[in-house]
């Protein structure tokens, strides 16, 4: 099973940076890139991205989960119908969706939030890009939380976003989890590690 994520024009390139290098490193899981097209993507960064394949072709039974990165995008007109049927379909498989930033609004519009505890950029934040956003009461003021399945982040919450997916995954141990987060987050370098990479 492979780890899918989402890309497109101006997507939030920073907030899949340590998610998808700590995927491959710590999981051994393969990446793959998807598109609403098989055409070049220019990231928020100006990284040129070729996807490997349109949203269209993904099967679902060989998704280990599927990340939904923040960008601009998500705040104005894009493919609706085409991802929230793929969010559909991937939650009645009961695969794991992670959403961050501004991405969390897809999620909040498909319906998916019900129910469940999450976060976003703020709690406002969702309220005015979703109108119909009616689950307030679940929502928790912190950087990355996840519910059932359901994986949400703050556009600041890049590395708690990796842990929550850590953990949704049961990737590495508990202690090498919280070893890279104390090294992320706080800058506590492991004594017990070499220098470099």
């Amino acid at each position: 099973m492979r780890a899918y994520t989402l890309v497109f024009d101006g997507y939030a390139d920073w907030e899949l940076g340590h998610v998808l290098a700590e995927l491959r490193r710590f999981g051994k899981v393969e990446v793959v890139s998807v598109g609403f097209s098989d055409k070049v993507v220019v990231s928020m960064g100006g990284l040129r991205v070729l996807p490997d394949q349109p949203i269209s072709a993904i099967e679902i039974e060989d998704v280990l989960i599927f990340i939904l990165p923040g960008g601009y995008l998500w705040e104005g007109t894009y493919p609706k119908a085409e991802i929230e049927q793929l969010l559909h379909r991937l939650e009645n498989a009961k695969r794991p969706i992670a959403a961050i930033c501004a991405a969390t609004t897809v999620i909040a519009r498909a319906g998916l939030l019900r129910g469940r505890k999450h976060t976003s950029n703020s709690r406002a934040y969702l309220s005015k890009m979703v109108p119909e956003y009616q689950e307030s009461d679940h929502y928790i003021d912190s950087l990355s939380t996840r519910d059932r399945g359901i994986v949400t982040a703050s556009g600041l919450g890049s590395i708690e976003f990796t842990m929550e997916i850590f953990n949704e995954l049961d990737l590495a141990t508990p202690q090498m989890r919280a070893t890279w987060y104390a090294a992320f987050k706080h800058g506590k370098y492991p004594q017990s590690a070499k220098h470099g990479a």
